[in-house]
């Protein structure tokens, strides 16, 4: 990927030692931005995961890395202050549907105090372009699909998907209000290498290896719109490059995403979904073992598909996904038995 010519200071990444922000750092570092990493290292999954990406990361010399908390205002301030980036993407949050229903207090923290003190942070340095994550899960029990940008995304269904709305809304007041041009991108199930463990695609390995029955909400009637991470990364890193300039005259006045703010949101997806069935047979040929299926229920704050409409991301930054499921799984699979040592049988 070529070098960016926004900005000539650093890029700082919060959530570096994350799934995406480890992922979008090897991208940036690769292509010669130097990259300063804040990452928290909680213990909501296993910190040796997050420990073993950041010693990868730290063997780049353009990598600077600060164990902080968003939620320390004073602590995030001095690393704006000395690091002083052209550019930020806030990658840090609590994450996790289901886990916010029972730890709603985690979600105001990092979600909500944590990402104001980033909005204050790139006001008083001036920077050239905020991006930040939000997520599908905005357009909460909304049935058209594929979801569009200009959709009404007023109702969630989960306090995690509330706080990402309040996310878009605190970064529209600041870009109207201060001009700091701002991006959110919402995320649509990312999967891939180096993932989450509480993620199904981690936790369906597992069980398949272990020959234990893995959960299937819905009794497997589900559909997502499942994006390999390198795929995300390009996308992010396209719209890192692009700041959302000035719209002093746009013509729909109606889009919820178009303002006269230097303000910006995109749906970041593959664009085309697959049944759940679908990845499971993926990972049953990868793994070549079969699942044994716990068919349950649909679960509080779930939904029963997703689709992104990516046009815009297509339209304005040349964005196309490249990965199939197939092809995806595949890879998570090779990556997860290297890193934990797992013969698979032949």
């Amino acid at each position: 990927m070529e070098q960016s010519t926004v900005g000539e200071g650093p890029v700082l990444v919060t959530g570096a030692a994350g799934f995406i922000g480890f992922h979008l750092s090897r991208v940036l570092l690769a292509r010669g931005d130097r990259v300063i990493g804040v990452d928290c290292v909680n213990d909501y999954y296993d910190p040796a995961l997050k420990r073993a990406r950041l010693e990868i990361l730290n063997e780049n010399e353009g990598f600077d890395f600060h164990e902080i908390d968003i939620a320390d205002a004073g602590a995030l301030g001095e690393v704006f202050e000395g690091a002083r980036p052209a550019r930020v993407v806030n990658l840090a949050a609590q994450a996790g549907v289901r886990y916010s229903i029972e730890n709603p207090s985690a979600y105001v923290d990092t979600n909500l105090v944590g990402f104001g003190n980033i909005l204050e942070g790139c006001r008083h340095q001036k920077i050239d372009h905020l991006v930040y994550a939000s997520s599908s899960s905005v357009y909460g029990s909304n049935i058209k699909l594929p979801f569009s940008e200009t959709d009404n995304v007023d109702h969630p269904i989960s306090l995690y998907a509330a706080t990402k709305k309040a996310n878009e809304l605190m970064a529209h007041a600041y870009a109207d209000l201060y001009k700091l041009p701002t991006t959110g991108l919402r995320f649509f199930t990312v999967y891939g290498p180096w993932g989450r463990p509480d993620m199904a695609l981690f936790k369906f390995t597992k069980g398949i290896l272990d020959g234990k029955p893995i959960p299937v909400y819905n009794r497997g009637e589900m559909i997502r719109d499942f994006t390999y991470i390198d795929d995300i990364v390009e996308g992010v890193v396209r719209a890192i490059d692009r700041p959302p300039p000035l719209n002093s005259d746009h013509e729909n006045k109606n889009d919820a995403a178009v303002r006269t703010a230097p303000y910006q949101i995109y749906n970041i997806g593959n664009g085309h979904p697959v049944p759940l069935m679908r990845y499971i047979q993926a990972l049953e040929n990868a793994l070549g073992k079969k699942a044994q299926l716990e068919l349950l229920p649909m679960q509080p704050g779930d939904v029963r598909a997703t689709e992104a409409d990516v046009s815009r991301l297509v339209s304005d930054l040349g964005y196309r996904p490249q990965i199939d499921v197939e092809t995806g799984v595949a890879r998570f699979v090779e990556w997860y038995c290297d890193y934990y040592g797992v013969q698979l049988s032949d």
